[in-house]
């Protein structure tokens, strides 16, 4: 795999960080919303879906999904904004 080349794998609490920045550099944080408390909860009730793409080891791509039983839902999808129309958030 070279340097443009994203690799998809589960979030890590070392990502958290690199998460939210992500998320506010796509502007998908909201100040009624707390991220990082957001992120917290998902991985309480369970840590799949919830996938970071890597390019150069930097986290460039996000997807936080959930399941009530019933419906799914993305909360969360992220591409940062110099990687977005690349394909990437297929």
């Amino acid at each position: 795999m070279n340097d443009t080349e994203m690799k998809i794998r589960l979030y890590l609490p070392e990502d958290e960080d690199a998460v939210i920045e992500l998320w506010h550099g796509c502007n998908l944080i909201r100040s009624w919303n707390n991220s990082k408390r957001d992120i917290e909860r998902k991985l309480k009730v369970d840590s799949e879906p919830f996938l970071v793409g890597l390019i150069g080891g930097r986290v460039v791509a996000t997807v936080m999904g959930g399941y009530d039983g019933h419906r799914g839902w993305i909360p969360y999808l992220a591409v940062a904004p110099n990687y977005q129309r690349g394909g990437l958030g297929w």
